[in-house]
């Protein structure tokens, strides 16, 4: 299985950015799907998750301002980041299970001031 993620790049502290992932390969549908991300000098945490039942989690940190969605596509997930402030710094990356873990290579957000 490889997760594909497009968009992130630089923003504006208030503005706001759109994260898409879609899993490729021979799967079925993925028990869970979501987002992680790591800024410099931290551990890895969670963003926002949804299961194939549509249960959603997200963090403290990012809630009332990221919403989580699936895409059209069978195992697609998209995070649409709002009011992004430069504590969202970090590399986001793309999560899925099922039976195993899968992780993409990862893409940079950054929030300037």
């Amino acid at each position: 299985v490889q997760l594909v993620e497009s968009g992130g790049g630089l923003a504006q502290a208030g503005e706001s950015l759109k994260l898409s992932c879609s899993a490729s390969g021979k799967i079925f549908r993925l028990a869970v799907m979501g987002w992680y991300r790591q800024a410099p000098g931290k551990e890895r945490e969670l963003v926002a998750t949804i299961s194939h039942e549509d249960e959603i989690i997200y963090s403290d940190s990012v809630k009332g301002r990221f919403a989580i969605s699936r895409g059209d596509a069978e195992n697609s997930v998209h995070l649409e980041m709002k009011n992004l402030q430069p504590e969202d710094t970090a590399v986001y990356y793309c999560y899925a299970s099922r039976m195993y873990e899968y992780w993409g290579q990862g893409t940079q957000v950054t929030v300037s001031s």
